[in-house]
């Protein structure tokens, strides 16, 4: 078959062009002309020049495609939320209405587990709450989280298109990583540690997922996903000390054996967000707002319907991911 991948060039993107190739099929990478192509480097694609803002660049791009992976969107601080919207919610109705017109045969959404907003909060800081699964739907102030309303949005446009006729499944992943996340959404703290910057957090926890694990649950998704669905793609389970002390491990330094009070964390979240307007600090108050909170999700629905098991370890995620940024002399 002939895929069409948007978001081509960058973490979850590559992995997919890679991936579909090494399966025998056609891949036209669509991206930006300014785009890094690092991560295609050596890898049999038809290269399409476009941008997903642009509904006429679509057009193009999809013709003769059977399938759509649609993983663009803006990343980052949020120095610029209209951006956001428009890149991350007005791109994928782009996406989504230029599909249906070139009559695809299935659109794979790469949404993330931001857009099913945030966990209870636990009565007890060391206790978490229970699990997340997809039926959790978006509880937080938007300008306190601007990727994931953004993300939520797009999921909703979505919904629209496959009410509207057309072929959609949503996967969810969980925090990435893996080799070649370009941009250091998951890798960030890799990078800090092995810089001997291994800083303690607040209590609470998050779910971490091996990109090639994420990858196998795209392709699952597009073979064996119901329609209008959403999937959870995650890994472990982790509290946030845990999940340092295995970077401390693979990186070989010492690990922290404290939180920060939380409150402490959450005070800095307004003179943060008020500073990155104008500085280029590595986190914006977005992060802070969420301190305290066990991002914890409940996988069993991907393992059950789309069969996505014998998942990889943190530990391998996290390696493999050090040995990448080592080999590009990031680290």
């Amino acid at each position: 078959m002939l895929a069409l991948v948007t978001g081509s060039t960058g973490f979850i993107g590559s992995h997919l062009c890679r991936a579909l190739t090494a399966a025998g099929h056609e891949v036209r990478a669509f991206h930006r002309p300014n785009s890094s192509l690092l991560l295609l480097e050596n890898l049999d694609v038809e290269h399409c020049i476009g941008d997903i803002t642009q509904p006429d660049s679509l057009a193009d791009a999809l013709k003769d495609v059977e399938v759509v992976f649609h993983t663009a969107a803006k990343l980052g601080i949020p120095r610029d939320p209209d951006l956001m919207y428009a890149v991350t919610v007005a791109g994928t109705q782009n996406v989504l209405n230029a599909a249906r017109a070139a009559g695809v045969r299935r659109v794979v959404h790469t949404s993330t587990v931001a857009a099913l907003g945030v966990p209870e909060k636990p009565h007890n800081k060391h206790i978490a709450p229970p699990a997340m699964n997809e039926y959790h739907t978006w509880n937080f102030p938007p300008q306190w989280w601007p990727y994931g309303h953004s993300k939520y949005l797009a999921e909703m446009e979505v919904q629209n298109a496959v009410a509207n006729g057309l072929d959609a499944v949503i996967v969810n992943p969980t925090l990435v990583i893996g080799a070649g996340d370009i941009n250091r959404v998951g890798g960030n703290v890799i990078i800090k540690a092995a810089q001997g910057i291994l800083i303690a957090v607040p209590p609470g926890g998050l779910n971490v997922v091996h990109i090639d694990d994420v990858v196998r649950g795209h392709l699952l998704a597009l073979e064996r996903g119901r329609t209008g669905e959403r999937y959870i793609l995650g890994g472990q389970n982790l509290g946030h000390i845990e999940f340092l002390n295995i970077v401390a491990d693979v990186v070989g330094v010492q690990g922290p054996r404290a939180a920060i009070p939380e409150w402490l964390v959450r005070g800095l979240a307004g003179p943060v967000e008020i500073a990155a307007k104008i500085l280029p600090l590595p986190i914006g108050g977005d992060l802070l707002h969420k301190a305290g909170y066990f991002f914890y999700y409940d996988t069993h629905k991907a393992h059950q319907e789309l069969g996505l098991s014998d998942l990889r370890s943190t530990h391998t995620a996290i390696g493999d991911a050090y040995i990448w940024y080592r080999q590009q002399n990031i680290i």
